[in-house]
């Protein structure tokens, strides 16, 4: 089960844990609710961390029978103390409660991550390209050669202008 951490200002559960990166090394601060609010630890809008973790289904009441991981022995009122999951398996176990939590904190629930403008446009010409392989190899076993010689010349042509563009 996840160990429980104490505010690094006084000897309370922390329930508020910030991580800062400078010059590549971690400094890691763990506070309890009413230490980050004496030290200002909430947004410019007043909205403490913290704040989060209580509106959210992990904050609610205790059910018997709550939810735990079998593989960590991670549970609902952890999650509320600590802030965080306890292994790659909780997400399984609590997606359903971590799903509308997420949904309301980002874009999605599925990382897209970013594509290079340069190397979006090769992907789509490449995709292009392929459609086209198969639609002219369609052709050609169908005996549309008017049809295939038409698509011959669009793939001429998206070749030409992809290599015109790489230089």
């Amino acid at each position: 089960m996840a160990k429980s951490l104490k505010c690094n200002l006084c000897d309370e559960p922390a329930t508020v844990h910030l991580t800062q990166i400078v010059n590549n090394k971690v400094h890691k601060v763990d506070l309890c609710e009413s230490c980050a609010q004496s030290k200002g630890v909430t947004d410019p809008n007043g909205f403490s961390l913290a704040d989060l973790l209580v509106k959210s289904p992990f904050a609610r009441e205790q059910i018997p029978g709550q939810l735990q991981c079998s593989t960590c022995g991670f549970k609902q009122s952890d999650f509320r103390k600590l802030g965080r999951l306890g292994c790659p398996d909780c997400y399984t176990v609590f997606g359903p409660i971590l799903t509308p939590v997420l949904k309301n904190m980002h874009k999605g629930l599925t990382h897209v991550g970013k594509v290079p403008e340069k190397s979006a446009a090769r992907y789509t010409i490449r995709e292009q390209l392929a459609a086209l392989e198969e639609e002219i190899q369609s052709a050609i076993e169908s005996e549309r050669y008017e049809d295939a010689a038409k698509i011959r010349d669009k793939i001429n042509h998206l070749k030409k202008s992809s290599a015109k563009s790489r230089s």
